[in-house]
């Protein structure tokens, strides 16, 4: 096992037992010569670790207050790794509504921008991920990561420094959308012209067709993620590769 591993081990551990309400809001975690006897690992790792923990904004460190657990509206909910901390202990309907807000606020004005400013490249890569969520319609294969690429190109396209660098701190949220969202039999089916809908906008240049059909998107992965909810059925986990559609001809879906 590399140092690396150790360490990504030793992070998940420690981070999900923080997510998971082991050490609450306010309460210091253990001492270091405590952590390294109990995940059998060395001070280097353990402070390392400390670091990461405290970068992702779930605890703090100091001479005076120790390392103690942070509010968890202080974590930094872009963090791929806190965002799958929480998938383990359980998605609640709560944070799966307001990540579905968060697409409604960011992604419609995303797309206004990217109707006016989309380069030729844009628009080519835009085609690619929308090719490579219909083949994994037809033939079978990963959506998600399709998916994903298409509504981070998006927000490229944008042409916007910080709505670029939004589209990278949101790549784990929108996993967990579409993760969630595509555990319905055949929701891609139906989600697939939608998606069509939206590009067709962007290349001819309509903002505020560009807008309605991303809001149609966003609300059709809401209404997925609600009766998945009320399924009870068990969330697919975060923490490994999304799975993969078996796949299926659709002549009607032919463009």
């Amino acid at each position: 096992m590399t140092i690396k591993n150790v360490h990504g081990t030793t992070l998940d551990l420690l981070g999900e037992q923080i997510v998971a309400g082991q050490y609450p809001t306010g309460a210091s975690i253990p001492p270091e010569a405590v952590l390294c006897e109990e995940m059998g690992v060395s001070r280097t790792v353990i402070r390392e670790v400390v670091k990461s923990l405290a970068a992702k904004g779930l605890i703090v460190t100091g001479p005076k207050v120790g390392t103690r657990v942070l509010e968890s509206d202080q974590w930094n909910w872009f963090d791929a790794d806190v965002v799958v901390w929480h998938s383990r202990t359980g998605l609640t309907r709560e944070f799966l509504l307001e990540l579905q807000e968060l697409r409604r606020v960011i992604e419609p004005a995303g797309v206004r921008l990217a109707a006016e400013r989309a380069t030729e490249q844009d628009i080519a890569e835009l085609e690619q991920a929308y090719a490579g969520m219909k083949d994994a319609v037809e033939n079978g294969g990963d959506y998600v990561r399709h998916d994903l690429r298409f509504h981070q190109g998006l927000l490229r396209a944008c042409h916007n420094r910080m709505l670029v660098q939004m589209s990278k701190a949101l790549g784990a949220l929108l996993r967990t959308s579409f993760v969630i969202s595509t555990a319905r039999p055949d929701c891609t089916v139906k989600s697939l012209p939608l998606h069509r809908a939206v590009l067709d906008a962007v290349i001819a240049r309509s903002p505020a067709k560009a807008e309605k059909a991303i809001l149609v998107l966003i609300d059709g992965a809401s209404k997925d993620i609600e009766q998945v909810l009320a399924s009870r059925r068990k969330l697919p986990s975060l923490a490994m590769p999304a799975a993969h559609l078996k796949g299926r001809r659709h002549a009607a879906m032919v463009r």
